[in-house]
């Protein structure tokens, strides 16, 4: 394949035999939907995150969904949050019917700023949802020792931060955080095509989560409120979802799990071949990677600065008339047409907003071969060179 007719994507799942071969075996079995299947995938993602209980559902937004509802937000309720995420983050709270505040992010990481939280602080607060954004994760001990002085759930949206570390605390176990979500989407760190979960080490929450991915229905004799009239009685007591993931899903997700570490590290070899390129560059920086935190690249975020900024758009199209999968992630939520209409204001966040018009993703997906790498560090260079002139 010549360099005129590459066409590399932003992001790629990367299935093997393994893979092919737990699916097969689950088609042959007795379940294809929700069945033992889940239970084993569940036990190996708590076990990779450190977390006491996983509950897995339909996708990540099913996942901050619930998440939402076992936090009881309800009508009128608050929640700080960052935005520069994906809209599912936020629109989980509007789902409740609360009301996201959004709060401005830390300009090295992205993520949200714990500086600036506790002044959007009200009577009305009730949760803070953070996102560890494009694989760094959140300065989760501060506003853990925030939300704990005023009461506040935390929600750790980790849909980009699987085997991710601050300090010695792994993203997803919850010592900082009430709930952690994950997202299995192909351009995620490991997938099951669409599918989600959330962490927890409180068990409450945990029973109340698996309730409700299934319409809020319980056959557990503890919780039923009737005398129990038969081995087939149930009780519906909460308003609940068919939010359930497959055993077809979560055969494909215990395979990838066993890939994640040389997943993460190949992201982590593919940054280091791009700032080693575009080291010394000028009108371009890259990715930060704070001390003490592993940054496991689910997006590598270039950023465009100077007058290069106002070049972003010709810049962008001209990449992808290379091939090269260019992205942006992403438009500030309060900026879209749908906020807006709530009241929110596009400037609210400058940094939120600086950030949006310099950022360019480019690809960075384990399947990337060096030669790949090279090809699309070389288009950039070139690329930002020619509009630097």
């Amino acid at each position: 394949m010549t360099e005129k007719n590459k066409r590399i994507p932003y992001g790629k799942q990367w299935l093997g035999r393994e893979e092919i071969r737990a699916v097969k075996a689950v088609l042959k079995s007795d379940f294809l939907t929700q069945g033992p299947i889940v239970l084993e995938f569940e036990k190996a993602l708590a076990k990779t995150v450190g977390a006491e209980y996983a509950v897995a559902v339909a996708n990540g937004t099913a996942a901050l969904h619930l998440a939402a509802i076992a936090l009881n937000l309800k009508s009128g309720d608050e929640v700080i949050t960052t935005p520069i995420s994906f809209l599912a983050t936020s629109n989980a709270v509007l789902y409740t019917g609360a009301v996201p505040v959004f709060t401005d992010i830390d300009s090295e990481t992205q993520c949200l700023d714990p500086k600036r939280i506790e002044s959007k602080i009200t009577k009305r607060t009730r949760a803070i949802f953070v996102t560890d954004f494009a694989g760094h994760p959140a300065d989760m001990k501060t506003i853990w020792k925030l939300a704990q002085k005023h009461g506040l759930w935390v929600l750790e949206d980790a849909c980009h931060a699987l085997g991710s570390f601050y300090g010695k605390d792994r993203v997803g176990s919850c010592r900082h955080a009430d709930v952690s979500i994950f997202s299995f989407h192909p351009v995620k760190h490991i997938t099951t095509g669409e599918g989600g979960a959330i962490t927890t080490n409180n068990q409450k929450l945990y029973k109340r989560l698996c309730d409700l991915r299934t319409h809020g229905v319980t056959r557990d004799p503890e919780k039923l409120i009737a005398k129990k009239e038969g081995p087939w009685y149930y009780e519906m007591q909460d308003l609940g979802y068919n939010y359930r993931l497959t055993d077809l899903q979560a055969a494909l997700g215990i395979e990838q799990l066993k890939k994640l570490k040389g997943f993460i590290s190949r992201r982590r070899q593919i940054a280091g071949i791009y700032r080693r390129a575009f080291s010394g560059m000028e009108g371009i920086q890259t990715p930060s990677e704070r001390k003490g935190a592993k940054h496991v690249y689910h997006l590598f975020v270039i950023r465009l600065q100077g007058k290069l900024a106002s070049w972003r758009k010709e810049i962008f199209e001209e990449l992808q008339k290379q091939g090269i999968g260019v992205q942006v992630h992403y438009i500030p939520i309060p900026a879209q047409p749908y906020y807006r209409k709530l009241g929110y204001r596009e400037d609210a966040c400058p940094r939120a907003q600086a950030y949006y018009e310099s950022a360019i993703s480019i690809p960075m997906f384990p399947k990337m071969t060096d030669s790949e790498v090279r090809f699309v560090a070389r288009t950039v260079k070139k690329v930002i060179q020619f509009y630097s002139k």
